[in-house]
């Protein structure tokens, strides 16, 4: 029996995560007190037959309810349930932005002044469980459409040998992504901003590719970041890591982020499972 907590900030995506997985055939349950987990969980292992993979959303919804989650997790663990924490990641002015948007209440606005504080006692709540989380996704500059690929490519095979590796590129003036665990900068690189019939193309065009590919340094780093990261994974896996985020960065993240996370990804792809995002390719 497989058990994912779905958690995290009001805003961020559960909604979303949610469909992904009930798409992908877990049993989902929308906003259950923590209390209440030990007996759910319970009536889940004794129908094994028909359910094998469940998504259960505990989060700040439930107010005073969310206090004591692990004591929870732990009572359902001795009963023979396993699980896993996803949690859902968003930096304060994206939230703040979604919920002007969307003009929704968040749910600790009762207790709060201002959607800002309202969102700082929920990251305060929310800490303790962040803190041992097994999934982090931070959804800051993620659209749906790539928080659903990121679900999938986590919860969707069933070959469980292999940690699942997310390789991403990003430019640095949009924002650092929270969730990478190793972050290459490329920014040290000739740019093909700067050359005019490439300046409005991507690193997904043969001609930036070749450009970008097409320097000695460029060959020395891919090489050695190969290397790197050949001598690192089963190192992690070794560990019991959960997935692997990868982020290369450029300015943009337009150019030569995109064209070596897609270098790198090609490699790993051999012997991992491997997901790409583009994170920034289509800002401004």
């Amino acid at each position: 029996m497989e058990f994912i907590i779905v958690t995290g900030m009001s805003g961020a995506g559960k909604s979303c995560a949610v469909n992904a997985l009930e798409d992908i055939g877990f049993y989902c349950v929308d906003n259950m007190p923590s209390k209440l987990l030990p007996k759910f969980a319970d009536l889940c292992l004794q129908s094994q037959e028909r359910i094998s993979r469940v998504a259960i959303v505990i989060d700040a919804r439930s107010g005073h309810l969310f206090e004591g989650l692990f004591d929870a997790l732990g009572e359902m663990k001795q009963q023979g349930g396993s699980y896993k924490i996803l949690f859902l990641e968003c930096d304060d002015q994206a939230l703040a932005r979604r919920y002007k948007e969307n003009r929704r209440k968040h749910p600790l606005m009762e207790s709060a002044e201002s959607i800002a504080e309202a969102i700082k006692m929920e990251r305060d709540m929310l800490k303790t469980v962040r803190s041992r989380t097994d999934y982090l996704i931070d959804t800051t500059f993620t659209s749906p459409a790539q928080l659903r690929e990121q679900i999938l490519a986590l919860f969707l095979s069933k070959d469980e040998e292999r940690m699942p590796i997310h390789c991403m590129s990003f430019g640095y003036k949009y924002g650092f992504p929270a969730e990478a665990d190793l972050v290459f900068d490329v920014r040290c690189f000739p740019n093909p901003f700067y050359i005019d019939e490439l300046k409005h193309k991507t690193g997904l065009d043969k001609k930036v590719h070749d450009y970008v590919m097409d320097n000695e340094a460029v060959q020395v780093f891919t090489r050695k970041l190969y290397d790197m990261v050949d001598f690192l994974i089963p190192l992690y896996e070794n560990e019991g890591k959960t997935q692997l985020v990868i982020a290369i960065g450029c300015t943009g993240g337009k150019h030569r982020s995109v064209t070596l996370t897609e270098e790198l990804a090609a490699h790993l792809g051999k012997e991992s499972r491997v997901m790409v995002n583009h994170r920034d390719i289509h800002k401004l």
